[in-house]
């Protein structure tokens, strides 16, 4: 692990048995609020992917739109907001995903992009996967190639980064946790 993706990892705030008991959250709102820690993530993950081939950065509801839009500019590519269901205001394609108690369903504009675009896909944190598989599908269905699919965080023990692999997709994690 690089000496910035440890300073990233140790800033992580871990919230015991939220949002339920047993459960470690890893807040990254501490990465956020400082200035530094901000500059020194965004720097980490723009300086991955200086000097690639990428049209779009495709940040996912909510987090992943902080992280994806900031991204986003400093490589001079567009941003696609991929949005929780009944967000969007033009024509969407949508994607349902398996929740552990249910289901979810993100959307994107059916004009994001087309067939040839390279999107860098975006999210604060890789869990079971399935909202990032899911952004990842509506994407390939307009036509793009995903270049990558990034977090700040994963919890492998959860399994999602290995579905997502499983589906053909790179994925890149600043750092991991243990657990939930």
């Amino acid at each position: 692990m690089s000496d910035s993706a440890a300073y990233i990892r140790d800033r992580v705030r871990t919230v015991p048995n939220w949002p339920a008991p047993g459960v470690m959250f890893r807040d990254i709102t501490p990465l956020l609020s400082d200035p530094h820690t901000f500059r020194i993530l965004i720097d980490l993950l723009a300086e991955r992917y200086a000097g690639r081939p990428i049209d779009y950065v495709a940040g996912i509801d909510a987090r992943g739109f902080i992280l994806g839009s900031v991204v986003a500019y400093k490589l001079g590519a567009g941003f696609i907001p991929v949005r929780k269901k009944g967000k969007l205001p033009f024509e969407t394609l949508a994607e349902d995903y398996l929740l552990e108690y249910g289901s979810a369903s993100v959307e994107v504009h059916s004009d994001a992009c087309k067939s040839g675009d390279r999107v860098l896909l975006i999210d604060d944190l890789i869990a079971t996967g399935g909202t990032m598989q899911a952004a990842a599908r509506l994407i390939t269905r307009l036509g793009a190639t995903i270049i990558e699919a990034a977090a700040i965080i994963d919890l492998p023990e959860l399994g999602g980064s290995s579905r997502l692999r499983a589906e053909g997709l790179e994925v890149f994690a600043v750092c991991e946790f243990a657990g939930h």
